[in-house]
């Protein structure tokens, strides 16, 4: 290509993207690369307190401000949070989004998801993927004439088959970015959260950044230690022994094959020592 690569992630709220793939994201951006998160939802149901379209607003500002930390644009979606379903008004706004910003690489959940927004996501994704190819299809959008490479996120669901990853990725050098992504969505770490899951957070900004950034930290060491043996794979003995932060991804079947080409164009910084 004569161009830098270009990345693109869907997930279903405004804090997915950067929750699964934002220390890795910080890296692709460091290597030129355009990186773009899209929000299917608005997110205007995730709060105890707040809703409708003052949550949705709160969220996008959230959202462009964890963007901002490591320089991508981050979009969200106008479909109401708890709500999407895979119907053919949100599949047009999917290839549309897709087709406008023409990536090389598109990551996704999962479709077996406890969470209908997540597996409704994935499949809109999966729906659009053959579609973006076609001209007839939402024709005031170019059809992409090369098909993606479309990855999903990790998660920890075993059944219908627990997550597989083809590609583990090293983010030690990143992952404090992550922390501080994940610190710009305060209506969902510091509140919403917490009040689902009955823990107290700490009051100063100061504490609340550390506590933020020690649980993504914590994230990212589950994800190494639980696929080692593919870091050593991808990394070489030393190098993948030594990595403590991780974040990984799943080829799919329905875009385009991850080649060793793409592989080295897609993830320069994963190579063996």
């Amino acid at each position: 290509m004569d161009r830098p690569a270009r990345v693109m992630m869907i997930g279903a709220h405004p804090d997915d993207c950067d929750f699964r793939a934002g220390a890795t994201s910080a890296l692709w951006r460091q290597a030129g690369m355009a990186v773009l998160m899209v929000s299917a939802t608005n997110g205007d149901a995730g709060h105890h307190e707040q809703g409708g379209g003052a949550l949705a607003r709160r969220r996008a500002a959230e959202a462009k401000a964890a963007g901002a930390v490591i320089d991508i644009d981050y979009v969200c979606l106008d479909f109401h949070d708890g709500e999407l379903v895979p119907g053919l008004e949100q599949r047009r706004a999917i290839i549309r989004a897709i087709r406008e910003f023409a990536p090389d690489l598109l990551l996704t959940h999962r479709p077996g998801d406890y969470h209908a927004d997540h597996r409704y996501t994935s499949q809109l994704v999966q729906d659009a993927s053959f579609l973006l190819t076609v001209p007839n299809l939402c024709p005031d959008v170019p059809a992409l004439y090369d098909m993606p490479v479309i990855m999903h996120f990790e998660d920890g669901f075993s059944k219908p088959e627990p997550f597989a990853p083809d590609v583990v990725v090293g983010v030690d050098a990143t992952i404090g970015l992550k922390g501080r992504m994940a610190d710009c969505h305060v209506s969902q770490f510091y509140e919403w959260l917490p009040w689902l899951g009955r823990y107290e957070v700490p009051e100063s900004a100061e504490e609340r950044l550390a506590w933020c950034a020690q649980r993504m930290a914590a994230l990212a060491e589950r994800c190494a230690d639980r696929f080692r043996d593919r870091l050593i794979a991808l990394y070489g003995q030393t190098a993948g022994a030594a990595v403590r932060h991780a974040e990984a991804f799943a080829i799919t079947e329905y875009g385009a094959p991850l080649t060793d080409e793409k592989r080295a164009l897609l993830f320069p910084f994963v190579s063996r020592d």
